[in-house]
């Protein structure tokens, strides 16, 4: 426990974390505050370029073996599996209809590539390294959990509202532009390896702390304004949902984490993995999808509730947990 509290303290004085404090702090108070919305969209450019990239590289320095296999094929298990069980809390615990309970479980199958940036941070602060080819398994965690909300709508739903899997809603999944560029510069990361990295080291690894900060500083905008206006509609079993569901999934993501062997800053990255939920990927495609669900629940679940718990408390509990569980 004091470990906990102790690097959770330490999180919620770093500058990124008071940044996306300030936003929070700034859309409350009704400040006229506010990033660009080209600016945002570049720096998230950024950071998904960076990350990718980055990691890509230390694939290609690792080489492909069992454990990035292995590490793949629990990625896109867990991501199909947790909406499941999200579902069956949200019904329990909200009451939430079948269609609103469906968009919401898919943002909780698949990940919040910032909560992902802002854990890997967590962890070179702390001193350790998870395994570079996480990076991919957070790509491949993206679309199973839309595939999962849609075969809940087909299960629980009213047939006749519910969409079919047309062309759309694929390249929605498979073409979503963050997805595209994760995945892109891995590749290319992982094609020039350590010499490609070398050559823009200066651009993706001096500046991504500060450009970090300021992502965090719109984000915390971007959810102070979300979770002031939807106010009336959170009711205390949802907001409990946000916090209880990404416990639950860090765990699912210890157990992956822990059978596949990896290193303690590995099995913690899977926790904060399975923890985090999307409010980007998922989002659109439910607007396809699900038009019919209310994206001031959702949204407003994952971003307003569940991402500020993340970065906050959830991701020194999830690091401490592993470095207890593996010795590290």
């Amino acid at each position: 426990m004091d470990q906990i509290l102790s690097l959770a303290a330490e999180n919620l004085l770093s500058p990124i974390i008071l940044f996306f404090v300030l936003g929070f702090a700034a859309a409350y108070a009704k400040s006229d505050l506010t990033v660009p919305e080209a600016v945002a969209k570049a720096m998230s450019l950024y950071l998904l370029f960076a990350i990718g990239f980055k990691g890509g590289a230390s694939v290609a320095s690792h080489g492909v073996d069992t454990t990035l296999i292995l590490s793949l094929v629990a990625g896109v298990v867990l991501s199909f599996v947790l909406p499941l069980i999200a579902f069956a809390l949200l019904r329990v615990m909200s009451g939430l209809d079948v269609t609103n309970a469906a968009a919401v479980a898919a943002h909780y199958g698949s990940i919040s590539i910032v909560t992902f940036v802002a854990g890997t941070s967590v962890l070179d602060s702390a001193g350790l390294a998870g395994e570079g080819f996480m990076v991919a398994v957070a790509a491949a965690m993206e679309a199973p959990a839309i595939l999962a909300a849609l075969w809940l709508i087909a299960r629980y739903g009213d047939k006749s509202n519910s969409e079919e899997m047309d062309g759309e809603l694929l390249r929605e999944i498979l073409l979503n532009g963050s997805i595209v560029l994760l995945i892109g510069s891995f590749l290319i990361g992982a094609i020039t390896g350590a010499d490609g990295l070398a050559r823009i080291e200066s651009f993706i690894v001096a500046p991504f702390q500060g450009v970090l900060c300021l992502f965090l500083l719109d984000m915390g905008l971007v959810a102070g304004r979300g979770l002031r206006s939807a106010a009336g509609v959170l009711r205390p079993g949802l907001l409990a949902f946000g916090i209880v569901m990404p416990l639950v999934g860090s765990l699912f993501g210890l157990a992956a984490g822990m059978l596949i062997g990896l290193s303690a800053g590995g099995v913690a990255l899977f926790m904060v993995l399975s923890a985090s939920a999307s409010y980007i990927a998922v989002p659109a495609a439910m607007r396809v999808a699900l038009p019919e669900a209310n994206p001031s629940i959702y949204l407003t679940l994952s971003l307003g509730v569940t991402f500020p718990f993340n970065l906050t408390l959830g991701i020194p509990i999830y690091l401490a947990i592993a470095r207890t569980v593996t010795g590290g």
